[in-house]
């Protein structure tokens, strides 16, 4: 059967592109009104397996009592009795659960001489001071955000506010501000980059209106996920406008190509989305399987991030695949009238350096590789959440150390037993209460009078502390939420739980012991997902190739940076957060195995037609600008992140990211062309030449053709067509009117500047 005319995917997206940018107008306005009902999580232990012990601690803790946001309040310059209302009136805040402070044990409205201020120097010291408090929902909570504002006003120039709830109401306002304010800078750098690398003024606004739209749409179809991860909010805009630029820039430059051979602009954007949907997929499809990689992680978080990740880059594939030809072709008139030369210069002597200095720096590399591998797992990591807030410049970082250095750390845990034995919690509590970095240790047994039945005393007051099932202890402890110090602590505390507990459940929750597990948990997670981007990269490569040798060759430069990149902060002695560790090797090697690619891609072009010298640097000089282009759009993406954000984990993700998009541009462009002529005999095919020509001759042969046009039809467009020419005309007649205008103003200044003397003779002549 003949194959109908007009219907192949490349024939409707030139003739229906009219309909395409009718369909991008409307999700491009829904997702702009969606993108404000996105939710964005910031608890990393909501992310946690079922399986893990803290999440089954946090089930039972929301079931029976509700899992508690925690706060810390230092008020200065005050005396007991003050600090006692101001106490009080944070207790009548809706959605405060308690407050722990030195008036549960002693009597402060009692004479001061009676008063033993050792005692309760834990809370208050000097004229300041400190309060432990719990609130009636989790951290993330809208009501507990609402109470953390309350306080703050309560406490407003009398004292500060810490603790995870603060810092959780602090955070979204915090990364949306400075998210933006990077997205603005990348903005900003990527039309100053593109201005230098593309050949008309025109060019980079139309990227960045197609980056912008995927972008957009992006954000708002993340509401079908419901609610995102901070980390993937944060990033998410930014690394799909750099990973995904790429895709805008091939398929521009392989239409102006066409376009240059004498094609009509409609059969040049078939010939263009047929000679660019390789490159372009591929390149896709590598960085769509690196974020994957993301989503097989146990720490939710993983499963997250390469979910969103992944959507963004397949909204940047379809709006460039799609919408970008009808823009393309809608405004081609206004890229040709914008022209103008190459601001860069030949790269041919890039070229011949790289190749003079190959092997060396292979060698070298190469010499690195094992010790970066080794070192990349020794350096100093954090895995939890005060990575969020732990950054030098945000308000809650300075507060907690203002606190701390006037009453020491603070850190709220939780045990849960059975109830029942009042007997054993107490002796359990009046243990844990002995242990010397133990602040106060809290259970309805030890606080209960003696003598007084549980029975006696209201539901409000028992069911803070005790349920139908459980016993809640609050253990105050006198440490960070992430440190080994921290850890050997709750170690030790749930020793002493389970000694009074042997044959019983028991939890043992709080920042610390979910840290625990979300270390144990990610540390896991890195070498599988490592293996798995590898192999899915590998894949695709071998794929778009036909090869099963060539994927480890394109991937040694790649795999290499990665190394190198996560080993720095060992070598330095940074401090890093654990997820932005293996997030980033994803990233890297997804985001710019494309370098490779091109590279190979243009070295077996060059190679059936030279030697292996010239081929290789032919390769480099044709590549560079391409490489140098994408990377410095990432390094930018990465380190505006760094430089930009308060929020450790943020910026240290930034910081990775841009520095291994760095090192892979270098070590592409100068490494991989001495991997390629080492390997020359094993992916050289002689018949390389001959398929592509035939690809092309194939490609150009199909001529696109037009839809049969009634006669209507054809009226209709003729009528718009002639609506198109009036309008041209009547602007260039009021620009010559302008342009008339303007030179009558010039002549006319220029008589009245003629010489004075003149202007005399001519008037005596007149008279």
């Amino acid at each position: 059967m003949k194959k109908k005319q007009g219907h192949s995917p490349v024939e409707l997206i030139i003739h229906k592109r009219r309909w395409i940018e009718k369909i991008f107008s409307v999700l491009f306005v829904f997702s702009l009104l969606c993108i404000p009902l996105v939710g964005v999580n910031y608890d990393l232990t909501k992310y946690l397996p079922d399986d893990a012990p803290s999440a089954q601690a946090l089930d039972i803790m929301e079931k029976e009592f509700t899992y508690p946001g925690i706060g810390r309040v230092l008020l200065q310059d005050v005396t007991l009795r003050e600090a006692k209302d101001i106490k009080d009136r944070i207790a009548d805040v809706d959605g405060v659960d308690m407050i722990l402070w030195c008036d549960s044990t002693t009597n402060i409205y009692g004479s001061s001489e009676f008063i033993d201020y050792d005692d309760i120097e834990d809370y208050y010291k000097d004229g300041d001071a400190y309060m432990d408090i719990t609130f009636l929902e989790s951290d993330s909570s809208d009501r507990t955000h609402a109470a953390v504002k309350e306080i703050q006003k309560i406490i407003d120039g009398k004292g500060v506010m810490a603790g995870s709830a603060a810092s959780d109401t602090e955070l979204g306002p915090t990364i949306n501000t400075e998210v933006a304010h990077v997205m603005i800078l990348a903005v900003v750098v990527i039309f100053l980059i593109l201005t230098l690398t593309t050949t008309s003024w025109f060019e980079p606004l139309l990227f960045l209106m197609v980056m912008g739209i995927a972008i957009v749409i992006g954000m708002g179809t993340n509401l079908f996920f419901g609610e995102i991860s901070f980390m993937s909010n944060a990033v998410g805009a930014v690394l799909q406008l750099a990973c995904s630029m790429d895709y805008s820039i091939f398929l521009l430059h392989a239409f102006t190509r066409e376009k240059e051979s004498g094609v009509e602009p409609e059969q040049a954007m078939a010939n263009a989305l047929r000679t660019a949907i390789s490159s372009i997929g591929a390149s896709g499809a590598t960085t769509v399987v690196g974020f994957l990689a993301l989503a097989l992680m146990r720490f939710g978080i993983g499963r997250d991030m390469g979910f969103v990740l992944a959507k963004s880059i397949l909204c940047s594939l379809g709006t460039v695949l799609l919408l970008m030809p009808a823009l393309i072709l809608r405004y081609q008139s206004r890229i040709e009238r914008t022209a103008h030369r190459s601001f860069m210069p030949s790269f041919h002597k890039m070229g011949e350096f790289a190749y003079h200095i190959r092997v060396p720096l292979t060698v070298i590399v190469l010499l690195l590789v094992v010790p970066c591998y080794v070192g990349q797992g020794m350096a100093n990591f954090s895995y939890g959440n005060e990575a969020l807030t732990n950054s030098p410049g945000m308000d809650i970082y300075e507060n907690e150390h203002l606190m701390n250095e006037k009453f020491g750390r603070s850190n709220m845990m939780l045990a849960l037993v059975p109830v029942g034995d009042n007997v054993t919690e107490k002796a359990m509590t009046d243990e844990l209460d002995g242990l010397p970095y133990v602040r106060m240790s809290l259970g309805l047994a030890s606080a209960l009078p003696s003598g007084i039945p549980e029975d006696f005393l209201p539901e409000s007051i028992t069911g803070q502390l005790h349920s139908k099932n459980w016993s809640r202890i609050i253990i105050n402890v006198r440490s960070a939420g992430e440190s080994e110090t921290a850890f050997q602590y709750t170690d030790e505390i749930r020793g002493i739980v389970q000694k009074y507990y042997p044959n019983e459940d028991t939890y043992v929750l709080g920042v610390t012991p979910a840290t625990q597990d979300i270390r144990d948990i990610i540390t896991a997670d890195y070498s599988s997902v490592n293996v798995l981007s590898l192999l899915g990269v590998a894949l695709v490569v071998a794929i778009t190739y036909k090869s099963l040798f060539l994927p480890l060759v394109v991937l040694i430069p790649i795999e290499s940076a990665v190394f190198i990149n996560t080993a720095l902060p060992y070598i330095y002695g940074q401090r890093t957060m654990f997820l932005g560790f293996i997030i980033v090797s994803c990233v890297q090697l997804g985001a710019t195995i494309d370098y490779s690619i091109l590279m190979t891609g243009n070295y077996l072009d060059a190679r059936a037609r030279s030697s292996k010298k010239d081929a290789a640097i032919h390769t480099v000089e044709q590549s560079a600008l391409s490489i140098l282009t994408s990377g410095f759009i990432l390094a930018v993406a990465g380190y505006g992140l760094f430089f930009l954000t308060s929020v450790d984990a943020v910026g240290s993700l930034g910081r990775l990211i841009g520095r291994g998009a760095l090192l892979s541009m270098f070590l592409v462009l100068f490494m991989l062309p001495a991997c390629l002529m080492a390997f020359d005999r094993r992916i050289v095919k002689p018949d390389h030449e001959q398929k592509k020509n035939a690809r092309l001759a194939k490609i150009h042969g199909k001529r696109l053709t037009f839809p049969v046009l009634s006669e209507l039809q054809k009226q209709h467009q003729a009528l718009h067509e002639q609506m198109r020419r009036n309008h041209q005309a009547r602007r260039k007649a009021f620009m010559d009117r302008l342009q008339k205008l303007g030179s009558h103003k010039d002549s006319k200044n220029t008589e009245n500047t003629q010489n004075p003397e003149e202007s005399e003779e001519q008037n005596d002549e007149k008279n």
